[in-house]
């Protein structure tokens, strides 16, 4: 019995020096240690008779041989068993108290998986090589005590020996165990983006800066100049490490999101505003400017023309005049003009500007007598225009007497100078004489330009004011009239054809001039698609039912003149028929004009307009939209009111 003892210790040494020598100090270095490592035990715990051991042997007495006990790795194991069983107590206590966490990722990703763990994995790795084992040593002998014991030697030798030569983290195998996942452990998977990060930009730019940086929807030209300017704003932009300046004051200028365009050093240490050329990009007049609010570099003019009778009330709304129906957008510029105004002139001027509303401010009013002529631009391009200048000639004998007349007003748009005229000739018919007379004295007396400089003084005549400016609207009560019965104008407007239109002309004074060249030089005037405007019942649209029974005719016209051919193109030409205060019908037309670049030394506007007026207009739109929405709201009592 002590023979086979010695022969069970002295292989189970052999058997641990193995498993020593293959277990490498790298492989010990990167692992967890554990408790269940291998054990070596002194030869005087081990007993004697060992090989390779030189203890002198010491005789002892004979004892009564003891029941055969488990051996001291068995024990270990076991007592490692135990230990592992405690802490996965304790862990679980842990877990209990803490709250539940959801082991579900939201990107579609799994957690890892804990269950090969070293103590576990070892646990079910010695389960399963205790099955091979056991099963092998029965076949050989089952019957012999020491083959059982030498199995279960092997069996967590075995397991040690599989536990270290298995790589980390491996999974046994088997089916998997699902148990929640402490949230200390949790192994999260990395981030994968669906699509590639926008570069890091130097400036930061948001909605809500765009949204509050944005003046009007209709202004897309800061845009496109933003985006202009961009690559050369980049290229001078200084990094907060090359210099002492304030980085977050560059952001700002160059951000895309600012409608204001950055002006750079070297641009201002280059350029000359007051002797800069046309095409200087710095002007304030000049190309750059231009192609930044008027790509295309035309200009919308809406001109009006109306002969209001002298009457005192004012028609019920103007917005048909100035609004049209047929035009979709509102213009950059505004020019009305009336013969026999309105007695109280501020109070008509007010009642443009309440209809206009607070884009449009009053550039310039003028007036000689009866003759009133208004202009109004977008507020923002004031800052383009130069100073008005106005004049008035009166073509009665008697100058004391101003209902017969004109009034004129002249400024320069960037490069391109305009001359609006309004006009009262004589009237009666057969006077063809005495209103072609009141033209050539206009066109001499009319002192325009006196400060501003003429853009081509080669092509300037100096008995003609026309000739003077590259753009000219000549626009009022011509009186010329249709040459031809009553009788057979009705006729023709009973049909009410466009072809019937066109005979009407055929007997109209002023386009024969225009034709023959005798009055109205140069100027032109677009089709005629309306009836005559003059002269009707007031109130109503039957023409003139008196005992004189005047031939209706086409005496509010407007015409044009323009230095450059094709600068002007006329858009719309028409009358307003539903504004019947008077004897006559508005007449309008909206056309576009071909603006070039100018330069810096002429006399500025510098933004003045009138702001009394400006202000009056505005406080009037509200009180109307008030009223309009109380009385819709509001509901009266029918016992009592208060006031």
């Amino acid at each position: 019995m002590s023979d086979q003892m010695e022969l069970l210790v002295h292989g189970t040494s052999n058997l641990i020096a193995e498993l020593d020598s293959r277990v490498c100090p790298e492989d010990m270095e990167g692992s967890t240690p554990f408790l269940g490592d291998t054990a070596i035990y002194p030869s005087e715990e081990l007993g004697h008779g060992v090989q390779g051991l030189e203890v002198p042997l010491i005789p002892r007495p004979p004892v009564k041989p003891k029941p055969p006990r488990q051996s001291r790795l068995l024990r270990l194991h076991s007592l490692e068993s135990m230990k592992v069983n405690r802490r996965a107590k304790v862990r679980s206590s842990q877990e209990s108290s803490s709250e539940p966490v959801d082991t579900d990722s939201s990107c579609g990703s799994h957690y890892g998986d804990f269950s090969g763990s070293p103590l576990l994995g070892l646990k079910r790795r010695s389960a399963a090589a205790s099955q091979t084992l056991l099963s092998r040593g029965s076949s050989s002998s089952s019957s012999s005590s020491s083959s059982l014991r030498d199995c279960e030697i092997r069996r967590s030798a075995v397991s040690m020996t599989e536990f270290w030569n298995s790589p980390p983290h491996l999974e046994p195998k088997g089916p998997a165990i699902d148990k929640p996942v402490p949230s200390g452990r949790r192994k999260l998977p990395p981030v994968v983006h669906t699509k590639l990060l926008p570069p890091i930009a130097v400036n930061i730019e948001s909605s809500a800066l765009r949204t509050s940086n944005r003046i009007d929807l209709d202004y897309v030209d800061y845009i496109q100049a933003a985006g202009k300017v961009q690559s050369h704003q980049q290229n001078h932009f200084l990094s907060p490490s090359q210099g002492t300046e304030d980085s977050q004051s560059s952001i700002s200028m160059t951000s895309s999101s600012s409608v204001m365009v950055p002006i750079l050093s070297e641009d201002l240490r280059s350029r000359s505003y007051m002797d800069s050329n046309l095409l200087a990009g710095g002007s304030l007049l000049g190309a750059s400017e231009l192609q930044r609010y008027f790509p295309n570099k035309m200009i919308q003019v809406y001109i009006a023309t109306w002969n209001t009778q002298g009457k005192k009330e004012f028609p019920d709304s103007l917005e048909d005049l100035l609004l049209p129906s047929d035009s979709q957008s509102i213009h950059d510029l505004y020019v009305i003009g009336t013969q026999e105004g309105i007695p109280d002139k501020r109070e008509w001027e007010i009642r443009l500007q309440m209809i206009l509303g607070p884009y449009f401010v009053l550039l310039c009013s003028a007036s000689h007598g009866v003759l009133q002529l208004s202009v109004f631009i977008r507020r923002d391009l004031i800052w383009f225009c130069s100073e008005v200048e106005q004049a008035s000639v009166t073509t009665r004998i008697i100058s004391q007497v101003k209902t017969k007349g004109a009034v004129g007003i002249s400024f320069t748009f960037f490069g391109t100078s305009f001359l609006f005229i309004t006009s009262h000739f004589t009237s009666g018919p057969g006077k063809i004489f005495e209103r072609m007379l009141d033209y050539t004295k206009t066109i001499e007396s009319l002192g325009l330009p006196r400060i501003i400089p003429n853009t081509n003084q080669y092509r300037s005549n100096p008995n003609d004011v026309t000739s003077r400016f590259d753009n000219v609207f000549w626009f009022g009560d011509f009186n010329f009239r249709l040459d031809v019965k009553r009788a057979v104008i009705d006729e023709l407007l009973d049909s009410n054809s466009q072809e019937n239109l066109c005979s009407i002309l055929h007997y109209d004074e002023l386009t024969r001039k225009l034709q023959e060249g005798s009055v109205f030089k140069g100027f032109k005037e677009a089709e005629i698609c309306f009836p005559p405007t003059y002269k009707f019942d007031v109130g109503c649209d039957v023409y003139d039912s008196s005992s004189k029974k005047r031939t209706p005719s086409y005496t509010d016209r407007i015409i044009y003149k323009n230095r450059h051919k094709d600068d002007i193109l006329v858009v719309k030409y028409g009358s307003c028929s539903s504004i019947k205060t008077s004897d006559h019908r508005p007449v309008y037309c909206f056309c576009q004009v071909k603006i070039r670049p100018g330069k810096d030394n002429i006399p500025l506007c510098a933004g003045q307009f009138d702001r009394d007026i400006y202000i009056e207009g505005i406080k009037r739109r509200f009180p109307r939209n008030a009223s309009q929405c109380s009385s819709l709201n509001q509901k009266n009592s029918t016992i009592c009111s208060v006031s």
